[in-house]
């Protein structure tokens, strides 16, 4: 589902009134985490927390016009659903989630690689969400994304 907006604040805007809340607490939570040099942005049509092209202007190898991305949300038919590219592509990260989800959610894990399905809305972990967020610096994920992802 695409999201209605082209700006972050448009996206916010137009959320369903039954998700707004918790979207916007989700949206919250991840821009006071993230470090320095990561920003709120439009990623592939929705909302993306991303490295902008003026810290690295390769932007992402799949398409170069787009800032390299590491998070997102988005309103999706039956979730909330929440992006996260250091939990794909570091094992010991994604093991840390793993191990701290049951102590923030009752909520079964429903998860796939990077995204995270949130269908009960009163079970988001934004504490949890929000430790997650602080637990890469940029330049660690430029430097994962180049040894994992970049083509050579």
């Amino acid at each position: 589902m695409k999201a209605k907006g082209i700006t972050v604040e448009e996206i916010l805007a137009n959320i369903p009134p039954e998700r707004k809340e918790a979207f916007t607490r989700l949206h919250n939570t991840i821009v006071k985490h993230l470090p320095k040099g990561f920003e709120a942005s439009i990623s592939y049509g929705g909302l993306g927390y991303v490295v902008p092209h003026s810290i690295y202007s390769a932007g992402y190898h799949c398409k170069p016009s787009e800032p390299l991305p590491f998070a997102g949300i988005a309103s999706q038919k039956n979730s909330i659903n929440f992006y996260h590219m250091g939990i794909y592509a570091d094992a010991n990260l994604l093991k840390w989630f793993l191990d701290e989800y049951p102590k923030h959610s009752k909520q079964k894990l429903d998860m796939g690689k990077s995204c995270i399905r949130f269908k009960n809305l009163e079970e988001i972990p934004f504490i949890l969400i929000g430790e997650l967020m602080k637990k890469m610096t940029v330049k660690q994920w430029i430097e994962l994304y180049e040894s994992k992802f970049k083509k050579k």
